[in-house]
């Protein structure tokens, strides 16, 4: 049930700027912004003293692995851990079992999120199974609000099949996002390849197989004129890539993964399948060409990519163990932390652009104003804090930055008017 609060004492970041402001919400509806805010009776009130009032962050990119994996995550606790990450909305990836490749299956997701502490967008898959063979039935998945199609973890291979479901999702209105990895050049790699691929003895996956897709990609958008989005991009080349069609003037979006802008593939040193992650944790000067590509605008957002794994399958020898990490509770630490850019760039890459791709724009991301769904985030920018798995809402533990001391923490989120994180603590 949506509650009526205030939230006092903040300071608004959105689209429209910064602005010192009391924000009152009311029946999941901000209904005044303003100076020193008179609250209604009843009101619940939210201290926001010191801290950044912004709409919520929109998740372009969340595994859930519901149905399916229910070891790992369920819409109910990935959505516990997007709340206290600051998130009022995400979008679930299409990868579970079985695929999100029908309209059944698409309701199931959507009637799992109706239950969750935050709005749970879902992403169909592109092909049947995700298995790069047949198209599904987009119409029908489109017909239900997906806004989204992908076929994430896997790249659809046939540049002829993509072309037909590029053309496909232009007549929908709808938007493919690309997992970029070409098999025949990444096949048997475990890490990127380099020069600690070699040194380690762990078989390299080469920058060349995420960028020869985002080349063709870039070649099909511009035959179609579909737009595309480029799912987790790691490498200097693909930046480079992106900035030029962009320059262009191709409808191509993209986004890039928290751990793709805080480490390095000498992380892999240890041998520990925490840092096991596709596409693979790159050098130095990848990392590099991401920050650069999230400051001017080539990448559009951060999207986390949140990958939960249990235990026992994350102690797998490297080789053996599945890729992945968890990143809704330490995404937004980790951008104002390791970032060199100001709240309000950190913010537009983490709520309002992410929100405009995935189709969200009426709900999410938008100026916090009256009239507007009462979708929130507030955070201090000061709090220091230090990542602990065994506090994390996840069923599964595996984040590489377990005992790292971040900047940046959020102290309540409100979701559709109804405040789920307050003082830091889920409420649902």
């Amino acid at each position: 049930m949506a509650e009526t609060l205030v939230l006092r004492g903040g300071r608004i970041v959105d689209v429209n700027g910064t602005r010192p402001a009391d924000v009152i919400v009311a029946g999941g509806i901000v209904t005044a912004v303003g100076a020193d805010l008179e609250a209604p009776a009843g009101a619940t009130a939210l201290d926001a003293t010191g801290c950044v009032v912004a709409p919520g962050l929109v998740d372009l990119h969340t595994h859930l692995r519901e149905p399916g994996r229910e070891e790992a995550e369920t819409v109910e606790t990935g959505a516990r851990a997007a709340a206290l990450g600051g998130y009022t909305a995400v979008v679930a990836m299409p990868n579970t079992e079985p695929a999100v490749d029908s309209a059944a299956v698409v309701a199931q997701v959507q009637d799992l999120g109706r239950r969750a502490a935050v709005e749970v967008a879902v992403a169909g898959a592109i092909t049947v199974g995700r298995r790069g063979e047949r198209l599904t039935p987009m119409a029908e998945m489109a017909a239900l609000g997906v806004h989204l199609f992908t076929d994430d973890g896997a790249g659809v291979q046939d540049a002829g099949l993509m072309r037909r479901a590029l053309e496909y999702a232009s007549g929908l209105g709808v938007v493919l996002a690309q997992h970029c990895e070409d098999n025949a050049l990444a096949a048997g790699g475990q890490m990127h390849e380099g020069a600690w691929a070699s040194r380690l003895g762990i078989p390299g996956q080469p920058a060349e197989a995420e960028e020869l897709m985002v080349a063709r990609d870039i070649a099909l958008c511009r035959l179609t004129g579909a737009p595309v989005h480029f799912l987790h991009l790691s490498t200097a080349g693909s930046v480079a890539l992106v900035r030029a069609a962009k320059a262009a003037g191709l409808p191509v979006t993209a986004e890039a993964a928290p751990h793709h802008f805080t480490l390095t593939d000498e992380s892999v040193a240890s041998y520990d399948p925490v840092f096991k992650v596709n596409p693979p944790l790159r050098g130095a000067t990848d990392v590099e060409a991401v920050r650069a590509g999230l400051a001017d605008g080539t990448l559009d957002a951060i999207a986390t990519d949140h990958a939960p794994h249990p235990p026992e399958a994350k102690e797998l020898p490297f080789d053996q163990a599945p890729p992945g990490m968890l990143g809704l509770e330490t995404a937004l630490a980790l951008a104002l932390s390791e970032l060199a850019l100001p709240v309000e760039a950190v913010l537009a890459l983490l709520s309002w652009r992410p929100a405009r791709i995935a189709g969200l724009g009426a709900t999410q991301g938008g100026p916090v104003a009256a009239g507007r769904p009462a979708n929130l985030c507030v955070i201090d920018p000061e709090a220091r804090w230090v990542v602990d798995p065994a506090r994390m809402a996840s069923r599964s533990r595996n984040t590489p930055y377990a005992g790292r001391e971040l900047t940046g923490r959020v102290r309540h989120t409100v979701a559709a008017g109804v405040a789920v994180v307050v003082d830091g603590e889920a409420r649902r």
